[in-house]
């Protein structure tokens, strides 16, 4: 593990230096630093069925000859294949489809394309990258346009009835275009390509809907007589082909080798010092906070002239390391401080968009922010990237250090280390992100829960006919849709078709992102000056009475928060302090679908109600020192869904050598490795489920561990976790028997997405107490686990 500071021997090591000037303890701070190497560029001729104005156009950009991946992917999808490139980052996936597009709508003045982006930052910098392009000359009749929630309604019009190129988003392709197919059969009748972006931000539950609306989309495609080609981009896709053949349902090939040039990158991992002032309640010291240490860190690069992006996990941290580093520069250059802005979502739709051009323009020389802009966004000329604490993957972590050094300068990337024992394990074992593998990109487009509200969908478009529902798998879900009277069964054109006779249209009731409730907005209350939104889920935790609520680099308290109209009601003031919600979750069985007693083990499938509650929150001042606790009197949440379960006597504890002191620790530790583990045999991803353990649970009187599906109703995974019990138990012990660590780490017991910061967490206790389950099992024969 490197700790010496060493010569400077690239830009991102000059820079690290730089920072560590001045900083006290810095062999303590500085836990490893990884020297990433730079690449020479790889060429490849121009083809020669591309249309010599996109070539010009390109050209006009600088670009003198492609990649060798960006023609490889040109090449593939001109030919009519579907094609997944999955290179680095920063590494131009976009000339790939950007020349095949240009020429279909060049040499065919009535050919389409669509192009779809995950996030609205990533849609509007493709869009303007393919502006740029189509204002050469011999392109000008190329219309492209943005259509998503920011297009306004009297431009909306024009891009049905003009725009060539349309570039939106899952959401509004599901509830805009495709409900609405008529009205977009110009677009659909000559749809050449569809470009569908940072492919591995499709997953889970969100990844399963889109691969549906995606599904939807060939289907009316083919319709209206088109069969476009899918080109698919990510730099972070394990196992890109398969993954990009699932996420559109049609067989993708895939471009891996990258031909572009990049800088080296020196990636380094920090631990804030401890805090000799503050401590626990149990004693204990505190680190300094990663956001204060982040903010200081991003100041001192900024004042060396670094262009700098600095990543945080929340919408609150964001504003908070802007704001800290905005107060820091002040004292030193206001003027620099002025160049210092917080990004997140639930700006308004302008706000973005000067914040977007004040990042590519370089008028803004740093930017605290969520993943808003993690994915593909081009911001040339980045110096720097700071992380304020593990994102919760590889895949984002890989995306978001890729975001420093663009093109081929050297650059810095440097993880700042939360107070948090998943985040302390990974700066002092840096190898579990920088030689691990990105996670798999888990979708199942066949879950009940999903296919149904889809399939009312597709069936309100067109008619599904039975041949198609046998080909796609989906003919019992239909016959489950028309027992409840949703859809209904007729003769039509000689075969039979399924039509949608519900009252409502299904479309508003399908939300592909799984949010809940209307959104929230944030009002200051002396001016009437709208501030942006919030989900009615974050608002109980950020917007409660007395929350400070930060807003690029200004400071305001809240007076009053209306749920049932709506609104959260702020002022203007500078406390001094900063607040963080309190909250208490459990989860109650409803009823109990299926159970089986195994000698001191009993499972269970049960239909539960988690409920989590705002209880108070926390004042704390901008040095860390926690001020006092106010409590306040907050409606619950509740979430109905689908839990699988399992007791255990506390005879079989003590047998296991767990002493009582050690059950919590051991339960919690077992639960997050089995959370881990259930995708395994459910097709989910661990974001799409959660889980509680309790020592002695009420609805038991026993010790308890739940894993919950995180959709209302559920979504199938703890089904599928009951029926293959044994096998995912036996994966998960497995697993936590071959980590090498000693007392738990991210690769077994911890959890990224850990609501008591992964304490308490007992490996040893984990392991027998999976064994001694198991041991049950197998003893009383359970076939349908062993069999699975």
């Amino acid at each position: 593990m490197t700790r010496e500071i060493q010569p400077e021997t690239s830009y991102g090591r000059s820079l690290l230096n730089r920072v560590l000037q001045g900083t006290e303890d810095t062999d303590a701070r500085l836990t490893h630093i990884a020297e990433i190497p730079g690449r020479r560029a790889r060429t490849a001729e121009w083809p020669q069925w591309a249309a010599p104005a996109v070539v010009d156009a390109l050209g006009a950009q600088g670009i003198e000859k492609p990649w060798t991946h960006q023609a490889e992917t040109a090449e593939l999808a001109y030919n009519g294949r579907n094609v997944v490139v999955s290179t680095g980052t920063a590494s131009g996936k976009s000339l790939g489809y950007q020349l095949p597009v240009l020429t279909a709508l060049h040499d065919d003045p009535r050919a389409t394309a669509l192009y779809l982006a995950p996030t609205k930052a990533l849609g509007a910098d493709q869009l303007r990258m393919a502006g740029e392009l189509v204002r050469h000359r011999p392109l000008r009749n190329i219309a492209v346009a943005a259509y998503d929630g920011d297009t306004p309604t009297e431009i909306r019009q024009w891009v049905r009835a003009e725009a060539r190129w349309v570039f939106t988003n899952p959401d509004m392709l599901h509830l805009g275009l495709l409900r609405s197919h008529q009205r977009w059969a110009r677009l659909f009748r000559r749809l050449r390509y569809v470009v569908v972006d940072e492919c591995h931000a499709y997953r889970g539950i969100f990844g399963s809907h889109v691969a549906l609306v995606l599904r939807r989309l060939r289907r009316l495609a083919a319709h209206y007589g088109a069969d476009p080609v899918f080109v698919v981009c990510s730099a972070t896709a394990a196992e890109p082909a398969a993954a990009a053949t699932r996420l559109i349902g049609a067989d993708c090939v895939a471009v891996t080798e990258d031909g572009s040039p990049r800088g080296p990158r020196t990636v380094a991992f920090w631990e804030p010092p401890l805090l000799t002032s503050v401590r626990r309640e149990n004693g204990a010291p505190v680190r300094l906070g990663a956001t204060t240490e982040a903010a200081r860190i991003t100041a001192d690069l900024v004042l060396e002239g670094a262009r700098t992006l600095t990543f945080a996990r929340s919408r609150r941290a964001a504003e908070l390391i802007a704001l800290h580093t905005r107060q820091r520069l002040a004292e030193i250059d206001p003027e620099l401080a002025e160049r210092v802005a917080a990004y997140r979502g639930g700006y308004l739709p302008e706000d973005r968009r000067a914040l977007e051009a004040g990042l590519t323009d370089g008028s803004l020389l740093a930017a605290a922010t969520t993943n808003a802009l993690e994915l593909g966004v081009d911001i040339a000329g980045l110096d720097a990237v700071v992380l304020a604490g593990f994102p919760g993957t590889v895949a984002s972590f890989r995306q978001q250090i890729g975001r420093a050094g663009r093109r081929t300068q050297g650059a810095l990337a440097l993880l700042v280390a939360r107070d948090d024992p998943l985040d302390t394990y990974l700066v002092h074992h840096p190898e579990a992100l920088l030689d691990r593998p990105v996670e798999a990109t888990i979708i199942d487009p066949l879950n009940p829960y999903v296919l149904g509200p889809q399939l009312l969908c597709a069936a309100m478009e067109l008619p599904i006919d039975d041949e198609a529902a046998e080909r796609l798998g989906t003919h019992r879900t239909l016959i489950e849709l028309a027992g409840r009277g949703l859809i209904r069964r007729r003769r039509s054109n000689g075969g039979y078709r399924w039509f949608y006779t519900a009252a409502e249209p299904p479309h508003d009731s399908v939300d592909i992102r799984g949010g809940i409730g209307t959104q929230v907005a944030i009002v200051v209350g002396e001016t009437g000056r709208f501030l942006g939104t919030s989900d009615p889920g974050r608002a109980l935790a950020t917007l409660h009475r007395g929350a400070v609520h930060l807003h690029q680099g200004e400071t305001y308290v809240v007076e009053e928060l209306d749920l049932e109209d709506g609104i959260a009601l702020v002022r203007e003031e500078s406390p001094g302090w900063t607040t963080s919600a309190r909250q208490t979750t459990s989860i109650t069985i409803d009823s109990v679908r299926e159970s089986k007693t195994f000698g001191q083990v009993t499972t269970a499938l049960a239909t539960v109600t988690v409920h989590s509650q705002v209880v108070g929150y926390l004042r704390t001042s901008i040095t860390g020192e926690v001020l006092d606790l106010v409590e306040l009197d907050l409606p619950p949440q509740r979430l109905p869904t689908t839990a699988v379960l399992y007791t255990l006597t506390s005879e079989l504890l003590a047998g296991a050598g767990i002493a009582p002191a050690e059950v919590p620790g051991a339960l919690h530790a077992a639960e997050h490795a089995a959370i881990g583990l259930l995708p395994l045999v459910a097709t989910c991803d661990r974001w799409d489920i959660g889980g509680v353990s309790t020592a002695q649970h009420p609805d038991t009187g026993l010790p308890t561990v739940f894993v919950y599906d995180g959709q209302a109703g559920g979504a199938g995974f703890a089904e599928r976790g009951y029926a293959l019990l044994r096998r995912w138990l036996a994966a998960t012990l497995a697993a936590v028997e071959s980590c090498s660590c000693p007392s738990g780490c991210p690769s077994c017991v911890q959890s990224p997405k850990c609501g008591n910061g992964n304490d308490p967490l007992d490996k040893p206790g984990a392991v027998r107490l999976l064994t001694a389950i198991l041991t049950e099992l197998t003893e009383a024969g359970r076939p349908d686990c062993i069999s699975g």
